[in-house]
């Protein structure tokens, strides 16, 4: 998103649904397009609860990783990579992430590594499409990863017996070619160096459905899907993207939808529940969620409405009024590799180590770097 915008810059009450329309520039094909009338579902009605800045702080002082380890993976000569996101299965970890070669498109990809810090490139697990509405772009995130921040396990969760991914899929070539949509893949291991199972109903959520809000008008980003077991909204499953408004350039903020069954999805809130400078050309994307305590807490990427493209946070106590952090930046550009950007966060604790997974572009091109909350053990250092 972030490249996107610089590339353009140089050339030049529980009642009632809302109902609203949009007429995208282009019109995503498949199943999951255009379906014939849908609606979004109003925000329930809940008492205000802000976090309180005390609770604010803690969780700041909890998750902070002033540590930086470096690059702990890189792409081959003419390839970017991006979007870390880390589980672990039968006693080892994995690093979902996604690549783009010579700026055709992203495709998704799989790393292991038994110590969190240095990583094996195992494979390709979802690629382009031929002649669909996802045909280059494939750019993947993991779903029902572990919520837990203490005596996390960090293994996937399932729903109907399988492991889950959401992806942003696009039809057009380049660095994430607007419109891009958010379609599901499913794989029984989750592991295995194969290609994932894309679901006839794609794409799930598009910028053709005539319930688009104003806020994601011009295209859908990456999303966050959690299993809520408490049902608190009504809904087991609750998904978070950021989306891209045409009212305003390269504006993007994090919305809200709700499922079911993983399938179906229903846009839940007319707002967005995150949105930082509305009306400028700013980024709030690339969400995360975790549970610490009683707090929902959200991490997320920041762009152009602070200095730097940077790593922040936000709280809540019932998934849609959130709190946003106004302090220090979990991550900000201060080294070489990552003196462009610093950005699009993914945090584990385990055995009392806060790991900050994120991606850096510096002078080592865009690559996936670690940040900690305290030293790592001497021996334990990036593989070259």
């Amino acid at each position: 998103m972030l490249l996107a915008m610089l590339s353009s810059a140089f050339r030049k009450s529980h009642l009632g649904f809302i109902l609203l329309g949009a007429t995208p520039a282009v019109t995503p094909t498949g199943a999951g397009a255009a379906p014939a009338e849908r609606a979004v579902l109003p925000f329930p009605s809940l008492p205000p609860r802000p976090v309180p800045a005390t609770v604010m702080q803690q969780i700041y002082e909890e998750v902070r990783t002033p540590h930086k380890v470096g690059v702990i993976l890189k792409g081959e000569p003419g390839e970017m990579i991006d979007c870390p996101n880390v589980f672990r299965h039968e006693g080892r970890w994995y690093m979902v992430y996604v690549a783009i070669r010579d700026k055709v498109g992203y495709q998704t990809y799989l790393a292991r590594s038994d110590d969190l810090v240095r990583w094996e490139k195992l494979g390709r697990i979802l690629s382009f499409s031929q002649g669909t509405w996802d045909a280059w772009q494939a750019d993947a995130g993991l779903a029902l990863y572990d919520l837990r921040w203490d005596g996390a396990d960090h293994q996937l969760g399932r729903h109907d017996g399988k492991f889950w991914m959401s992806y942003i899929g696009g039809a057009l070539q380049g660095y994430e070619t607007d419109p891009l949509s958010i379609g599901m893949v499913w794989s029984r291991q989750p592991v295995a160096v194969a290609e994932w199972n894309r679901i006839p109903e794609n794409p799930i959520l598009s910028t053709a459905q005539p319930d688009i809000r104003g806020f994601e008008n011009a295209t859908l980003y990456k999303s966050a899907i959690i299993h809520d077991e408490k049902r608190s909204l009504g809904w087991p499953y609750i998904m978070y993207y950021n989306g891209k408004t045409r009212q305003t350039t390269n504006h993007e903020a994090i919305g809200m939808a709700v499922s079911k069954d993983m399938i179906t999805w229903t846009r839940l809130g007319a707002e967005p529940v995150i949105d930082n400078a509305p009306g400028k050309p700013a980024i709030s994307g690339d969400p995360q969620i975790a549970r610490i305590g009683d707090v929902w807490v959200m991490f997320y990427f920041g762009f152009r409405w602070k200095p730097h493209a940077f790593d922040t946070f936000a709280c809540s106590y019932d998934l849609v009024q959130w709190t946003k952090w106004d302090g220090a930046n979990l991550i900000e550009p201060s080294e070489p590799y990552d003196k462009t950007f610093a950005h699009k966060p993914w945090l584990i604790k385990h055995e009392g180590v806060v790991y900050h997974f994120y991606c850096a572009v510096g002078d080592q091109g865009r690559v996936i770097a670690l940040a900690t909350s305290r030293p790592l053990p001497a021996g334990i250092t990036p593989t070259p």
